[in-house]
């Protein structure tokens, strides 16, 4: 399952006490603002927001694919979860009819695993669908296209699915997604994300009021100054990001179920924004022997752990202290007694390769 790493190289956790800026306690008791009020007026970097076509592509490589991450690709449970939500609605689709070959094709072509980060690039469902469709319709060929935009956006698509196999899972597979929006996911997640919206709302405020300004400088120095964070009802801990210039990045992570667990995402973005940083520091300390036999590839999941734990110590022991709980416990162990110990002992890592990383965040903080 390391498909999802190479990508991003090529391109019950603690909450944070933050009882000084009585930021947490406002949160929690409903008296501060609201992130959707500053949403509206656009003015934000890196604005947090929830998008429905996302969710539905990721809840459709869930349900039907394997998952032995170190860090689980989803959020915990969430298969079987979805599986009581569909027979509590009665609902049998085509993503059920089709579960069985979608799950065969993934199994023998992992690298299909990829196409997780085309929704990324996309602003809805209809635009997506619709992409997705003319792909399909003109049997891969970029020519088929009206426009220089849509010729790229098949290029993606086809950079994927290069072969007539992989062709007939991507139709399968949007078959399977229409069926299951019409039938079930549409109005499930609907439902589930106006249940959510005080976690966004928490979300969005720490990250905008306390986070991000300290990650600012971070920021900018990997020429990703602005963005977007998108919570997903799918994910948890192992979050999808797409690098494109300064302004054009997605960072999409999971979406905590209540207000009182919103730094779970803020964990999350953590590690997903040393990635470029955790994959040269991989790449710098392996030999060419361990890039062929795979070692390079099982150090990039610990890597980006441990580096985004360096992250999270610039913003503060407690935010440390909370992200190192947050991933042991994500793995399934447990870290009550010392989380810091648990950590390093369930993310190891060469010493070279994390004083590469401390390095590289302490250059980007303009600190050597």
């Amino acid at each position: 399952m390391e498909v999802l790493r190479r990508v991003r190289a090529r391109r019950v956790g603690v909450i944070l006490r933050l009882a000084a800026a009585g930021l947490l306690a406002a949160l929690v008791s409903g008296t501060a603002p609201l992130g959707a009020q500053r949403l509206a007026a656009g003015t934000l970097r890196w604005p947090v927001k929830s998008r429905e076509h996302v969710d539905l592509w990721l809840h459709g490589f869930a349900m039907v694919s394997a998952d032995s991450s170190l860090v689980p690709l989803y959020r915990y449970g969430y298969r079987e979860a979805l599986l009581v939500a569909r027979n509590t609605a009665s609902a049998f689709t085509d993503l059920d009819a089709n579960a069985e070959p979608l799950r065969t094709t993934l199994a023998s072509r992992p690298n299909l695993l990829a196409a997780q980060f085309l929704a990324l690039q996309f602003g809805s469902w209809g635009d997506l669908d619709a992409t997705f469709d003319l792909f399909i319709t003109s049997d891969g060929n970029p020519r088929g296209a009206k426009d220089q935009a849509g010729a790229l956006a098949l290029a993606q698509f086809a950079q994927i699915f290069r072969t007539r196999e992989e062709r007939d899972f991507a139709r399968k597979f949007a078959l399977s997604l229409r069926s299951e929006r019409e039938k079930f996911h549409h109005q499930w997640w609907v439902a589930e994300t106006r249940r959510r919206d005080p976690a966004l709302a928490a979300v969005d405020s720490i990250w905008q009021q306390v986070i991000r300004p300290k990650l600012q400088p971070f920021l900018n120095h990997l020429q990703q100054g602005d963005g977007q964070i998108i919570l997903s009802t799918v994910l948890e801990a192992e979050g999808r990001t797409v690098t494109d210039g300064k302004k054009n990045n997605t960072i999409t992570c999971g979406f905590p179920e209540t207000r009182e667990r919103a730094m779970d995402a803020i964990h999350c973005v953590l590690h997903e924004l040393v990635g470029t940083i955790t994959a040269a520091a991989v790449e710098d300390n392996v030999t060419p022997a361990e890039k062929r036999n795979g070692v390079a590839d099982r150090y990039q999941a610990a890597a980006l752990v441990r580096g985004g734990a360096v992250l999270a110590t610039k913003l503060g022991a407690d935010v440390a202290r909370s992200y190192m709980a947050f991933y042991v416990h994500a793995i399934g162990r447990d870290s009550a007694a010392d989380p810091a110990a648990a950590f390093v002992m369930a993310f190891p890592l060469p010493d070279g390769m994390l004083a590469s990383i401390e390095r590289q965040v302490a250059v980007a903080f303009g600190g050597i």
